[in-house]
């Protein structure tokens, strides 16, 4: 059997998660603190919240960690409650997606661990644990991408599969013809500091347009609709946004929304690179949105074929339930 973490921000991770497993040939358990995901194929173990201390201390257990507040009963009951887990179940092998704390914790209990990689500058003490004691880093990118800087240990043991989206199966078609362009601004869950102040200066620097948004409550199938009609997406840089344009092939404006450890800045910056999107670090002022929806929608959405197979979830699926073969000749 083969465990999955899903970290509860946004919808990104428990989407990607859902998705893989759909795929995997061995059967799958789910664990974190969200609700189960729509479509999840196996058991969903739900965690306790590491959070419930309202004035948590020494998070970082003085730099080494991400987040072990001091005396937080639910961090405590979590953990425990993932330790019996791998005692009672004896798992093959944990996907963790994302925490280097439960990566840490299920290592510590013999349990070997796939750690889904980031984007962005991940340097610090905590991730090279995590990223050392894993078994394999599972990249939802192309190859070459965000692991060319990473130091030659990760990169052995890397998996580039290309973005997994929940969309890669659908079939694709263009847009429906309209008197107006019309552009998709694709908002996640996650968070966003673009206001709509902003994106109404945007609409009003390009009256030639059709301006319509797609917020990260919409259902799936109003997401791919709306992807499929649209002729430029203008959207922030978040893994799951970039993977569902990337699966609709469309021309796309990937704008970087702040994050740590420069997250979406990093993959703004590859996308723009690897010539499949324009890519921008920070909102433009609404006097250069003319030029940019032009321009994306001259470069097209052909070239996301260099950073999207489609079948990212199926080679992710190969890989680990091969590890997982792997591991349990071990025992």
């Amino acid at each position: 059997m083969i465990g999955w973490y899903v970290h509860h921000a946004g919808r990104g991770h428990a989407t990607r998660a859902a998705t893989v497993a759909a795929h995997l040939r061995r059967p799958v358990t789910g664990l974190g603190c969200g609700p189960r995901p729509e479509g999840w194929p196996g058991e969903w173990l739900r965690l306790e919240r590491d959070d419930r201390n309202p004035a948590p201390t020494d998070v970082s257990a003085r730099g080494l960690l991400h987040w072990a507040p001091r005396h937080d009963e639910g961090l405590a009951a979590r953990s425990a409650r993932v330790a019996r887990w791998a005692a009672v179940r004896h798992p093959a092998l944990l996907v963790v997606d994302v925490s280097v704390e439960v990566a840490l914790l299920a290592r510590l209990c013999g349990v070997p661990v796939v750690v889904t990689a980031l984007p962005g500058v991940r340097r610090d003490p905590a991730h090279e644990l995590a990223y050392d004691l894993a078994e394999a880093l599972l990249a939802p990118w192309p190859p070459g991408t965000h692991e060319r800087d990473w130091p030659a240990r990760w990169v052995e043991k890397a998996w580039p599969v290309g973005t997994v989206s929940r969309f890669d199966d659908r079939p694709l078609r263009p847009p429906a013809r309209r008197d107006a362009p019309r552009v998709l601004l694709l908002w996640g869950c996650g968070g966003r500091s673009t206001g709509a102040q902003q994106v109404d200066a945007a609409r009003a620097a390009t009256p030639g347009w059709e301006w319509v948004e797609c917020a990260g409550d919409a259902s799936g199938e109003q997401v791919w609709q709306a992807l499929l009609d649209a002729d430029v997406v203008v959207t922030h840089g978040g893994q799951n946004a970039v993977a569902e344009v990337a699966a609709a092939r469309r021309p796309a404006v990937v704008v970087a929304q702040p994050r740590p450890y420069d997250e979406q800045v990093a993959t703004a910056r590859a996308v723009e690179a690897a010539g499949v999107a324009v890519g921008l670090t920070e909102w433009p002022v609404p006097a250069a949105w003319p030029q940019l929806l032009q321009q994306a929608r001259a470069l097209g959405g052909h070239g996301w074929v260099r950073w999207s197979t489609r079948a990212g979830a199926r080679a992710a699926a190969a890989y680990l339930d091969g590890l997982a073969d792997a591991m349990g000749a071990q025992r």
